[in-house]
């Protein structure tokens, strides 16, 4: 009888983690729909990290194309080159990044991450979903990440990664779906003529 007990308890925790795993996978699902919108998003953001400092600005995404702007430092990137301005010296480095790179520098770029290689279980309160993802391939630069997704909109709150042993935390607000230019997210050198240009392609 214990033995049937104990059998039984085990079948429903194994019903109730694939449940909540596939649960999981439906608000990430759906939170990348909502951010995947056909002619992009814009968002303002905030950022503390031990490894990159403290930052606030703007993003704007396309499929895999976006633009970041803070106080320091602007990004481009147009789904192959990226272009990375620095304020302080008034230095434009152009590099052909790779997925790892990309994973550490948008902060969206879970909407792609969460699909392969990666576990995820979620905690859900009145107002939110918190997943929680879990590298399950030791070549993922991120081994793990925390997405707070916002009940009925399932738009995204919070971003939490760690990357190199690091956390970097996103905070996102004012998320709205728009119709975004390609140029949006291209270097115009025009715009900065006395910036050095360097090329590490």
């Amino acid at each position: 009888m214990k033995r049937r007990t104990i059998l039984a308890l085990a079948a429903l925790l194994m019903a109730a983690t694939a449940a909540l795993g596939q649960t999981a996978q439906q608000v990430l699902d759906k939170c990348a729909k909502t951010v995947s919108a056909p002619g992009g998003i814009t968002a303002n953001f905030s950022m503390s990290s031990a490894q990159y400092g403290d930052a606030a600005g703007t993003i704007a995404i396309k499929g895999e194309k976006f633009h970041m702007k803070s106080d320091a430092t602007t990004m481009w990137f147009d789904g192959k080159t990226l272009w990375t301005y620095m304020a302080s010296n008034d230095e434009v480095n152009i590099s052909r990044p790779t997925q790892q790179q990309l994973q550490a520098l948008n902060p969206y770029n879970f909407i792609h991450l969460y699909k392969k290689g990666y576990t995820p279980t979620m905690t859900t309160s009145a107002t939110e979903h918190t997943v929680h993802l879990t590298a399950t391939d030791p070549q993922h630069k991120i081994r793990e990440a925390f997405l707070t997704i916002e009940k009925g909109t399932y738009m995204p709150k919070t971003i939490k990664m760690l990357v190199e042993q690091k956390w970097t935390t996103f905070n996102i607000s004012a998320l709205k779906q728009e119709k975004l230019a390609d140029s949006r997210f291209k270097f115009n050198a025009d715009a900065y003529p006395d910036a050095e240009i360097i090329d590490l392609r």
